[in-house]
């Protein structure tokens, strides 16, 4: 296993843990790597000190804190899946969300999936009228 430091466009930094740097490598070609904090895969490697052997005193990577970060990706993976699924598959209607959910709801306009931005009020707002929506964590989105 090799734990890299990462950053994305938006200088966001992070570690992830691979199991060697071509699988990294594989994973940054295809966009499969995504930032936790806004969802770009524009990723790349920041500047990060090395990883020096440790003695026989030194502390060993706890298996449980193995585990969580081995969790911890499985689920940004699943997210960034999510959100590409979500952004081939459904129409995008950006800040007008809370208006165009409200229009297919009343039947004033066709019914179609939708992704978009909503204020924290206009989701208030939604759930008052009993409108269904889900919040995912889409990140920015990019014109690819």
């Amino acid at each position: 296993m090799i734990q890299y430091r990462l950053k994305c466009t938006n200088g966001h930094r992070f570690d992830a843990w691979f199991l060697d740097g071509a699988t990294y490598d594989r994973q940054s070609a295809v966009g499969g790597i995504s930032c936790p904090f806004c969802g770009d895969d524009q990723i790349g490697k920041a500047p990060m000190a090395p990883n020096l052997a440790k003695s026989k005193n030194d502390k060993q990577i706890e298996p449980a804190e193995l585990r969580a970060t081995e969790v911890a990706e499985r689920i940004l993976n699943a997210v960034n899946r999510l959100r590409k699924k979500v952004e081939k598959n459904y129409e995008y209607v950006g800040d007008n969300f809370a208006e165009e959910a409200r229009s297919i709801y009343y039947g004033e306009t066709e019914k179609r999936g939708i992704y978009g931005e909503a204020s924290e009020q206009e989701t208030l707002d939604l759930e008052e009228e009993g409108i269904e929506f889900f919040r995912i964590p889409i990140g920015p989105r990019r014109n690819d």
